[in-house]
């Protein structure tokens, strides 16, 4: 019988986090997966853990995968962990996964720590929709991809970003996504934990003259359905009523719905839509 596959959750700073769970599966299993073995080494030495390790990371992550898999095919049960936090999140361990499945290999999580929703519970912004971007690309177009879909995005956001381009970070955020509101999330669960809530241009003033030390996670508010809407209202307003129709008309819909569709995107009584076209119409009558 095949092996089965660990996710096993580490601690993002404070080693009382680990799960008692967390330590009887690294100590169960056969083989550790680590991210990396030099950090990990520690957090096993702590937790008195003796199994044995093999690197697993993202430079080697698709041929160390294919050998993992042939392992737990074999019936080696394998436990993966990354530097820290859950495997998969922004860390290695996504690939490992799917290649897991494709050869049906049970695989199991072994909950706990993860930094973007530490960051999102203590960020006082809304919890309950949040999009996850972890760190933004540094390739100039993907990243421009990734900024237009910030851009109009309603759920809180959250990302990673390394203190030394946190201000760069924030000043981009600034330009694109204009002013919000954000958490600064920094040491997680260390003992030098802060949290800076603030606006994107404050945020960004104050790491200028505070450079910040740590990892830190950006929580930033959502568009508001309120400045969506105005945004439309704007939209329209630079169209008159019957290019505003003529939008709908070409889609296919039919005049009256076309009429109704008009008058909800400007706010107005869809009479009022209906007496303009025919003012209009009446207008271009009486110049004939």
């Amino acid at each position: 019988m095949a092996g089965t596959l660990y996710l096993c959750a580490t601690p993002i700073g404070n080693l009382e986090d680990m799960t008692f769970r967390a330590v009887r599966t690294l100590k169960e299993a056969d083989l550790i997966a680590a991210e990396d073995t030099r950090n990990s080494v520690k957090l096993l030495n702590h937790f008195e853990i003796q199994t044995p390790m093999t690197s697993y990371h993202e430079y080697n992550k698709y041929d160390k995968g294919k050998k993992l898999v042939e392992q737990l095919l074999a019936g080696k049960d394998i436990a993966l962990i990354t530097d820290a936090g859950t495997p998969g999140i922004s860390d290695p361990g996504e690939e490992l996964v799917q290649m897991c499945h494709e050869a049906g290999i049970t695989v199991t999580a072994v909950p706990g720590a993860a930094a973007c929703v530490t960051a999102l519970t203590i960020s006082g912004l809304p919890t309950r929709r949040f999009a996850f971007e972890a760190f933004l690309p540094t390739e100039k177009k993907e990243r421009e991809a990734v900024l237009e879909t910030l851009e109009k995005e309603q759920r809180t956001i959250v990302l990673y970003e390394a203190p030394h381009r946190l201000v760069k970070t924030l000043n981009i955020l600034l330009e694109r996504l204009g002013e919000r509101r954000v958490s600064v999330c920094r040491e997680l669960t260390k003992r030098h934990e802060t949290v800076y809530r603030a606006n994107l241009s404050e945020a960004a003033a104050y790491y200028e003259n505070n450079p910040p030390k740590g990892e830190c996670v950006v929580v930033i508010a959502g568009k508001s359905r309120q400045e969506i809407e105005r945004e439309e209202k704007e939209k329209w307003a630079d169209m008159s009523i019957e290019e505003h129709m003529e939008y709908y008309l070409s889609q296919g819909f039919d005049r009256k719905e076309a009429m109704k569709r008009t008058a909800k995107d400007r706010g107005v009584p869809k009479r009022e839509i209906y007496n303009s076209l025919v003012m209009s119409a009446e207008s271009e009558i009486s110049e004939e």
